[in-house]
C-alpha cells in the first residue's frame, strides 16, 4: 500500500512539472511556428524545427514573460513618445534579453 502511493505521489509531482513546462497556450505555440517557419521556410523540416524552439522556449521562459517580451517587441515598432517607454528602459531591455536567450538556447537544441 505505501509503494503505491509513492507511485501515485510521484506521478503527481511529474505531471506538475509537465503542467508547468506546457503553459503556452496552443494559439501562441502555432503563432510562434508560423512566424518561425515564415523565416525558415515553409518545409517539413522547417515545421520539425520550429515546433521544436517553441517547446524549448516553453520549459525556459513562463508564459507571462513570453507575453511581456513579445509585447514589449511589438510596442518597439511603434512610433512616437509612448514607445520610448518600450525602447530605453532597463525593464523592458531586461524582458527581451530574457527572450533572447531562450530563443539563442532554442537554436541550439533544435536548428
Amino acid at each position: 500500500m505505501t509503494r503505491v502511493l509513492h507511485v501515485v505521489s510521484a506521478l503527481c509531482l511529474a505531471g506538475a512539472g509537465v503542467a508547468a513546462a506546457n503553459d503556452y497556450p496552443t494559439e501562441a505555440r502555432a503563432s510562434y511556428v508560423f512566424g518561425c517557419m515564415a523565416v525558415n521556410g515553409q518545409t517539413p523540416e522547417a515545421l520539425r524545427k520550429c515546433s521544436c524552439a517553441v517547446d524549448v522556449i516553453a520549459t525556459i521562459l513562463p508564459y507571462d514573460a513570453y507575453v511581456a517580451a513579445e509585447t514589449v517587441l511589438t510596442m518597439r515598432q511603434t512610433s512616437g513618445e509612448r514607445s520610448t517607454l518600450f525602447r530605453d528602459t532597463a525593464p523592458a531591455n531586461a524582458t527581451v534579453a530574457d527572450l533572447r536567450r531562450a530563443e539563442a538556447e532554442a537554436e541550439i537544441i533544435c536548428f
